[in-house]
């Protein structure tokens, strides 16, 4: 798909690509090399460029950091898009993201200007979780946990549809039937800010790498003026999510409290007794699920019941940094991570991303228990 607008005597041509699609490489060179443009813009944040053209990062990263600072389940979102990505991928022969690289390494070849015209990956993230109220992020995570045991199979009609739109793009589109904020942030706001970042390059002719789905929402806002600023802005908390946090441990802890001085002690230790066996069970069992090991099982137990009190902590970083203090990665596990992300199996036995497992299944689990406990705790007054 190939696109050519001129603005302010500027030559601006837009090519679309499927983001698995042999054709797109070869038509990406092609229009380069035809336009020898002075700028090439690519659908690319520093982050996603660092991931397509250094194989090497993984090994750099710190999953112990990574835990600590509460980035796991961002790190798996985007692993397991990536995995989605390379399961597709390989069964047309292609590697994500071929086509940027190719752009790249054409531009090079002319020393064109290459621009990275995306929004960071984690800002798009975080303002797409943030604009989803508690249900939805639920909804929304038991959808990405899904998609770990997906397999999708793509045949050659849709391989031909792919060639006119982008992947991605269709694969938010179905998801935003369910959740249309998440199209909002992920496609609409993204075809703002790279058509401001195209339109503000410099150079006589430009030409722009995008996926084919972004191609007609950045051709009709090139004209657009926007402060990227505020699209690059991460939504603060509101103050209901702010006091919900600590309204659950107060409301937890007030029914505990009425128990002991309303009725026996009696009532209040089966009371404590119901709510550490809630929480505990709930997390154990999603820390043995992500195949974490004995130690980080009974962490997860025992952390589940005080965490859920305590909301500057999660059950989850207890469990995960146990689970990466017995099994530290090794330097095979970060090697066979592109690999070991397609599968359900591989990211139960890779090293790195059973620790991010454990800490997501295990916050999860402890979410569940919470809402398990205070029922049965509350029936006891009656």
């Amino acid at each position: 798909m190939r696109e050519e607008i001129t603005i302010n005597d500027k030559r601006i041509i837009l090519v679309g690509t499927a983001h698995i699609s042999k054709e797109s490489i070869d038509e990406v060179k092609e229009v380069i090399e035809e336009t020898q443009p002075d700028t090439v813009c690519v659908e690319l944040c520093a982050a996603r460029y660092e991931t397509i053209t250094n194989a090497d990062r993984w090994k750099k990263m710190n999953i112990v950091k990574v835990v600590k600072e509460g980035k796991a389940p961002m790190l798996m979102a985007n692993l397991i898009l990536s995995a989605f990505q390379k399961k597709m991928g390989d069964q047309l022969g292609v590697k994500p993201g071929a086509e940027m690289i190719a752009a790249i390494e054409a531009a090079n070849a002319i020393e064109a200007e290459i621009v990275l015209a995306d929004r960071d990956l984690a800002t798009t993230l975080k303002r797409a979780w943030g604009n989803l109220n508690f249900w939805k992020k639920m909804k929304l995570l038991f959808q990405i946990l899904v998609g770990m045991f997906e397999s999708p199979e793509i045949s050659k009609e849709e391989v031909e549809e792919l060639k006119q739109t982008d992947m991605l793009t269709e694969a938010i589109e179905a998801m935003a039937k369910e959740l249309p904020e998440i199209k909002s942030v992920l496609i609409d706001e993204r075809d703002i800010y790279q058509a401001v970042k195209i339109s503000e390059t410099k150079g006589e002719t430009i030409v722009a790498v995008v996926g084919a789905g972004h191609v007609p929402g950045i051709k009709n806002h090139l004209n657009t003026t926007v402060d990227l600023s505020e699209l690059e802005t991460i939504p603060k908390k509101g103050k209901i999510g702010k006091y919900i946090k600590w309204i659950i441990p107060i409301l937890i802890l007030g029914i505990i409290g009425y128990g002991f001085f309303r009725m026996d002690t009696d009532v209040t230790f089966e009371m404590i007794k119901l709510w550490v066996l809630a929480n505990g069970v709930f997390a154990a069992l999603g820390a043995l699920l992500a195949g974490g090991h004995i130690l980080t099982i009974l962490a997860a137990f025992v952390a589940a019941p005080i965490t859920t009190l305590n909301p500057t902590i999660a059950a989850g970083w207890v469990s995960g940094l146990t689970e990466a203090w017995i099994r530290k990665p090794k330097v095979d596990d970060f090697e066979s991570l592109a690999t070991d992300i397609t599968s359900i199996r591989g990211f139960r036995s890779n090293g790195v991303t059973k620790i991010l497992l454990v800490v997501v299944l295990s916050n999860l689990g402890s979410t569940i228990g919470t809402f398990v406990g205070i029922p049965l705790i509350t029936r006891l007054l009656i």
